[in-house]
């Protein structure tokens, strides 16, 4: 860890408690997050008010441990996507664990990393703001340390950048990679090999851009399933090796090559594999991120580690707990969290346990079956054994949008004893 960086987490944990954190104890007030993490306070027991969203400090510490192994054993750089959490404490865990950097997606989120001393960035965007332009452009020029790759996927978007940074009187080129799409009607990129030359040749007509490699996300392959995107990633490498054959990356010294979200890695590995002797050494750049946290739904159904179980398994790391605040009928139940609290836009939460006078058991016949802003709802059977004032713990499904409802999140041991705060910046 550089003197910046802890420093800059060192002014996280010297952050005062307030109002501005829901969930947390209200007798915390005016407490630096430093002093409540060190009295150790039990999320049960300790004043903490429902609906609060709480990290397992062993999950956690599991998947990133697991994944640092997954990216060792298989050769493979790794820079996981920060969008997931935008968390800098977990920015520096993942490093710590052996990730080469940390991917990203706008120019927010690179300054919120920079500010807390990240020196590698993967910016998986065409980046054509001048504004922003102007402010990477003297983060480069200002500290030698700091290294950004970021996607060009446009003669028009190479033209706006060029321009961009030319007004900028930058000194450092910006290092991009040919974003390559998934496949007609998918998200961003360049369609085609012709059209992926045409924008490298746009680049090396400039002074301000330096092309080291090609890159994609082959989440995006249409109807994906593992022929589709083994297909996709293979095309991925002969643009790169086309593109070296062609003497593009010469002077460079490596060539980039990445691809990765966390549905499809284990194809990523298998390709990435296959990547044939090139002029120069390749960096293989992996960029899931959404492992950290894991979950119960979207990512728990896909992730490689079902379909290769030798290699472990990645355990979800969130729990909402909420408390039944209605209980209108045998059938229904109303619990305080809603849109507001739990991600939905791919799943709904699943309740998973039941507490009530300290004891905990699961929660049996009863699901949640929608969100009002501020209340899930939950469908009660016969075997439900629920009441007001009971906490449910509820699993959730897509950390993407997890984390990005909660500023302030504990991070819990399997006992309740809450030994850290996650800080979040959306």
């Amino acid at each position: 860890m550089t003197a910046d960086t802890a420093q800059s987490l060192a002014r996280l944990a010297a952050e005062r408690v307030d109002h501005r954190f829901k969930g947390l104890p209200p007798d915390a007030d005016g407490l630096t997050v430093a002093e409540l993490a060190g009295q150790r306070r039990n999320l049960f027991t300790g004043g903490f008010a429902t609906p609060v969203l709480a990290l397992s400090a062993e999950r956690l510490e599991h998947n990133l441990k697991l994944m640092e192994t997954y990216a060792a054993r298989h050769g493979l750089a790794f820079a996981p996507h920060g969008k997931t959490s935008m968390a800098p404490q977990l920015f520096q865990r993942q490093i710590e664990h052996g990730a080469w950097g940390i991917t990203l997606a706008v120019p927010h989120q690179v300054r919120v990393a920079r500010a807390f001393g990240t020196r590698r960035v993967f910016l998986a965007n065409e980046l054509v703001d001048a504004a922003a332009l102007r402010w990477i452009a003297a983060e480069l020029d200002a500290d030698p340390d700091f290294e950004l790759i970021c996607y060009v996927d446009s003669v028009r978007g190479v033209e706006l950048m060029d321009a961009a940074l030319r007004d900028a009187d930058a000194t450092r080129p910006v290092d991009v990679v040919v974003e390559f799409a998934a496949g007609d009607g998918a998200r961003t990129g360049v369609r085609t090999e012709t059209g992926c030359a045409a924008v490298a040749d746009a680049v090396a007509g400039t002074r301000t851009l330096r092309l080291v490699g090609v890159a994609g996300y082959e989440g995006e392959v249409p109807k994906a399933d593992t022929e589709r995107v083994t297909a996709w990633l293979r095309r991925l490498v002969a643009l790169a090796a086309d593109f070296d054959k062609a003497g593009r990356f010469a002077g460079l010294d490596e060539i980039v090559v990445s691809a990765g979200g966390s549905a499809w890695f284990d194809a990523v590995a298998e390709v990435f594999a296959e990547i044939p002797e090139l002029s120069l050494p390749v960096l293989k750049l992996l960029r899931s991120g959404a492992y950290v946290s894991h979950d119960d739904g979207h990512y728990r159904k896909l992730t490689p580690f079902n379909r290769v179980p030798e290699e472990g398994a990645l355990e979800p790391a969130f729990r909402l707990w909420t408390q039944v605040v209605s209980r209108p009928s045998a059938e229904q139940a109303f619990v305080n969290a809603g849109k507001r609290d739990a991600a939905y836009d791919l799943d709904l939460p699943f309740a998973q346990v039941i507490r009530r006078d300290g004891a905990e058991r699961p929660a049996t016949g009863v699901s949640v079956t929608a969100l009002s802003d501020q209340h899930a709802w939950l469908a009660t059977a016969p075997e439900a054994d629920l009441e007001v004032g009971d906490w449910v713990g509820l699993g959730l499904s897509h950390p993407c949008t997890s984390f990005d409802k909660w500023q302030l999140i504990p991070v819990a041991e399997a006992d309740g004893t809450v030994v850290d705060y996650v800080r979040t910046f959306f």
